[in-house]
């Protein structure tokens, strides 16, 4: 069974930093896509960034320039590094693995940004 499990989160004021990890288990990591998503409570899950398998990555507008997504696929690893954190940021972080018609989600974790 497929496992992808998030840590990092938690709660830290306005400007400040976090750095998540997702740690994948039972895929062939150096495959797939990897991103991380954001849902807070009665909105859709929205796309934060993406990174494929070769490296390249995707990121949302309202991330661009303070969020940074990277690999380690000998860890079978993503991480989402944030800086420069906004009260807007609070949601529940989720990690996916995608590869064709292959789709799986992490438990997801929360981020809390207030002072």
């Amino acid at each position: 069974q497929v496992q992808l499990v998030e840590s990092g989160g938690g709660l830290v004021q306005p400007g400040g930093s976090l750095r998540l990890s997702c740690a994948a288990s039972r895929i062939i990591f150096s495959m797939y896509t990897m991103g991380w998503y954001r849902q807070a409570p009665g909105k859709q899950r929205e796309l934060v960034a993406t990174i494929t398998s070769g490296g390249s990555t995707n990121y949302a507008d309202s991330v661009k320039g303070r969020f940074t997504i990277s690999r380690d696929n000998a860890k079978n690893t993503v991480y989402l590094q944030m800086n420069s954190l906004k009260p807007e940021d609070t949601d529940i972080y989720y990690c996916n693995a995608e590869r064709f018609t292959s789709r799986y989600w992490g438990q997801g974790t929360q981020v809390t940004v207030s002072s």
